[in-house]
């Protein structure tokens, strides 16, 4: 009796808290599922700028010898464009790898499977060579530590 006894008495706070209750659960329930969408849209970015990157790279003969894996670069040392395209797949690779630290994109569970496929290959391991030196450590060792995966 004394339970209903204080919801007449006090039936306006009563009303406050639930609504207030309930309004942070609406919004926590907002704000997980705009994460998701946020997460979802960050991953279709980073499609895009993946595939602008190897569009580039079918788009232009003189970087066939990227994927070689026969390619000799002590015979023939690697050239400027070569490295600007490795560059630019390492810049990319480094976005993804903060995204994902940070939990801004879906996990990618190929990822480190394909940096070290790529970075296996002589001409992106010896431009990587080059441009670990100018990497976050927290980066360098990402990719190091992908290098080492097999």
């Amino acid at each position: 009796m004394g339970g209903l006894r204080w919801i007449a008495e006090n039936w306006v706070t009563a009303l406050n808290a639930v609504g207030v209750v309930g309004g942070l659960f609406f919004t926590a329930c907002s704000l997980h599922s705009e994460a998701k969408t946020r997460r979802v849209a960050n991953l279709l970015t980073i499609t895009k700028n993946h595939r602008n990157i190897w569009a580039d790279f079918y788009r232009n003969p003189g970087l066939a010898r990227v994927l070689d894996t026969a390619a000799d670069v002590t015979r023939k040392p690697i050239t400027r464009e070569e490295e600007i395209f490795v560059n630019l797949v390492i810049l990319h690779t480094n976005s993804v790898f903060y995204a994902t630290k940070d939990e801004l994109v879906v996990k990618l569970e190929g990822l480190r499977r394909d940096v070290w496929w790529f970075l296996s290959l002589p001409i992106p391991l010896a431009a990587w060579e080059r441009a670990k030196l100018v990497q976050n450590d927290a980066f360098v060792v990402f990719v190091e530590s992908c290098l080492n995966w097999k």
